[in-house]
């Protein structure tokens, strides 16, 4: 017997809207509002520009306790670190 797929449920799901069980507003703005966070953090990790709030999520998961950079400090240590390395540059 095989485990059930990331998909089990869809049927019951799909079941339920076609009887006429809407999907309420906070779930769409809920979903709408998730998926706009990840695509800016996707955003923000190709191009290489610091994400802040991922810093406080990490430094509160791996180093509680330590002390924090303000927002302003972040950034700057961030462009500092990016731009003082010596050596060719291929942009």
């Amino acid at each position: 017997m095989s485990a059930p797929g990331p998909s089990a449920g869809a049927p019951e799901r799909e079941a339920r809207r076609a009887e006429g069980s809407p999907i309420s507003a906070a779930a769409i703005t809920h979903y709408a509002q998730d998926w706009r966070a990840r695509v800016r953090r996707a955003y923000l990790q190709v191009f290489g520009i610091p994400d802040y709030a991922r810093y406080l999520d990490h430094m509160g998961a791996h180093h509680p306790g330590a002390p924090v950079l303000c927002e302003r400090a972040f950034h700057a240590q961030a462009i500092d670190r990016k731009y003082s390395k010596r050596g060719a540059r291929c942009c």
